[in-house]
């Protein structure tokens, strides 16, 4: 990287740090957010998958600019349409292409509401993923410089990538599991998450974004202890059960520019990671670029693109969760997941 890019990234992840807003310690989460964005049918398309009843099995949505959410299934039956996918799968809905998100969008414009957001229950919006979670290291400038492998290396030539396993995924309010006898390190790395909308191998670098579903908020909740004191277990350290909280919805790539969000992560109401995604050091399509290479990429394949600077781990003194913790993710125009660190016995 030549050394003119280098400071203005530099100079740029400084600008969002310092523009934090901090808030009171420990102060109550709000209600859930819908973000407006305008999108095709005036509002982006917010897919979700949920629960009206702890019984009921899982279905998918779409959530209005108001908080209610659209039964699609209902709302495909209203209008007399026959769904190209499985209403209770997203990766079914992913698979089916760009068919299956024009009438997503058409039930949202024209379906009647299920419920609001407030009685219902927001699973992660891909459950069970088909494979691993693919995850980015060291994709801010700043946070390369934090961390205590890299900060003795170059500026890296390619992506670092590793994987969380697909237990890790949680949903965008549910609780966080910490086990003392398994970590007492537990860290917060707020990220932007890239879905994987149909199969590719080889993708060019300019044809890579044709492979974008859309982008959720994600967390790579991380057991420092695990990680880097037992020499070095990245893939133990970032998969225990429950630490990788996604959602709060799928925002399809049509109706969201990337590449301008504001990404914060918030632990107790006080801000710890803020920067833009425009300050990438790899970006979107390099990434999938990079990782497609020898490796096939699936529809539904999450893709978490790195964190920023302000983990706790690298904080003098470091930090970390506790039982009781609020950890909040956000990224502006698409949404907040908000999770509850609660301790649990063996």
């Amino acid at each position: 990287m030549d050394k003119a890019r280098r400071t203005l990234l530099k100079i740029g992840t400084g600008l969002a740090l310092s523009s934090a807003v901090i808030t009171r310690a420990g102060a109550t989460p709000a209600a859930i957010k819908v973000p407006a964005e305008p999108g095709p049918a005036g509002n982006a398309l917010r897919l979700v998958t949920y629960r009206h009843a702890a019984a009921e099995a899982p279905r998918l949505g779409a959530v209005t600019a108001q908080g209610m959410v659209i039964d699609l299934v209902a709302s495909a039956r209203d209008l007399g349409m026959a769904l190209a996918f499985d209403p209770a799968s997203m990766l079914s809905l992913i698979a089916a292409g760009p068919d299956a998100i024009a009438q997503a969008r058409r039930c949202a414009a024209s379906g009647r509401p299920h419920a609001s957001l407030d009685r219902v229950r927001l699973l992660a919006p891909i459950p069970v993923p088909a494979r691993n979670v693919y995850a980015v290291g060291w994709n801010y400038l700043e946070h390369f410089g934090e961390s205590l492998t890299a900060k003795q290396a170059d500026l890296p030539k390619h992506p670092v990538f590793f994987t969380k396993g697909t237990h890790t995924i949680n949903g965008p309010f549910d609780p966080i599991p910490f086990n003392p006898s398994v970590s007492v390190k537990i860290d917060w790395e707020g990220e932007l998450a890239v879905i994987i909308g149909k199969r590719g191998y080889n993708i060019a670098e300019a044809d890579a974004m044709q492979y974008v579903f859309g982008y959720a908020v994600i967390n790579d909740t991380t057991a420092r202890d695990m990680q880097v004191d037992h020499g070095g277990q990245w893939f133990k350290g970032k998969s225990l059960d429950g630490h990788g909280p996604i959602g709060p919805w799928i925002i399809p790539a049509s109706d969201i520019d990337y590449n301008n969000l504001q990404l914060t992560t918030r632990v107790n109401g006080v801000v710890k990671q803020q920067i833009n995604t425009s300050q990438m050091y790899f970006k979107v399509p390099r990434i999938i670029a990079e990782l497609s290479l020898g490796l096939t990429l699936e529809p539904g394949d999450i893709i978490a693109t790195g964190t920023p600077s302000g983990i706790g781990a690298a904080r003098n003194p470091p930090e970390f969760l506790k039982p009781g913790d609020v950890m909040e993710t956000e990224i502006d125009r698409i949404g907040v997941i908000r999770n509850v660190i609660r301790q649990v016995t063996t």
